[in-house]
């Protein structure tokens, strides 16, 4: 089985706090075999830690803002626009090979699909178990529920904004180790999802600056 963090944001977010190369010295530091790299709205991240060295396989990937909340979509190398309908982005992920999966689905704060009253739950290739940047564990474990109900293979991930996080959220995968056997290990349900939580103190910090960045954009200088 692999160890793989299949939710990773570098500083090609908006909100991402290192860099690519913290990022994959991380990776290897913690034992695990691949990462997806998934950064908001932006592939360059992903295709920038791809031309990096490293023993570490890469899975190029993005975290799309859709009309409804955020979709992860793995395996691709293009970019998706953001701000189309949930359906529209899925079929535009699928015509480009992507495998879509659904991420924190019920996390209240976080653009969570799964609590649209027309989520895209049955659409998906996977539903995010294991969140770690969550203060309570019940929105994971709702999302596994619902993921087992409808036969959805289940993965993990850090969400880590920050390199000292890489590997809090894991996918345990049966596959050789390249992104096309991952990603089909996933497709085919067999994965394990895993991991432990970001620290309380780390998460409400991050939380409290992504919101006044988010304000700050707001405003209009005088």
């Amino acid at each position: 089985m692999l160890n793989c963090d299949l939710h990773i944001h570098t500083n090609f977010s908006r909100d991402g706090e290192s860099s690519v190369e913290e990022i994959l010295r991380r990776a290897e530091y913690v034992g695990l075999d691949a990462i997806a790299v998934t950064d908001h709205d932006t592939i360059e991240g992903a295709l920038y830690a791809m031309s990096i060295p490293s023993r570490v396989v890469v899975i190029p990937g993005i975290e799309v803002s859709t009309l409804e909340g955020h979709l992860l979509v793995l395996g691709v190398t293009a970019g998706i626009p953001r701000g189309l309908g949930v359906g529209e982005t899925i079929r535009i992920a699928r015509e480009i090979g992507g495998l879509v999966v659904l991420p924190h689905p019920y996390h209240i704060w976080r653009h969570g699909v799964g609590r649209k009253k027309h989520s895209p739950l049955t659409e998906v290739d996977a539903i995010e178990v294991f969140n770690s940047r969550y203060i309570v564990g019940s929105a994971n474990r709702k999302a596994e529920r619902i993921a087992r109900r409808l036969g959805k293979p289940c993965v993990g991930g850090s969400d880590a904004h920050n390199a000292r996080f890489v590997g809090y959220g894991r996918t345990l995968v049966d596959a050789s180790c390249d992104p096309v056997s991952i990603l089909d290990g996933i497709r085919r349900g067999r994965t394990v999802a895993t991991g432990k939580m970001t620290p309380l103190r780390t998460y409400t910090r991050q939380s409290l600056r992504n919101t006044w960045k988010k304000f700050t954009r707001g405003m209009h200088p005088r």
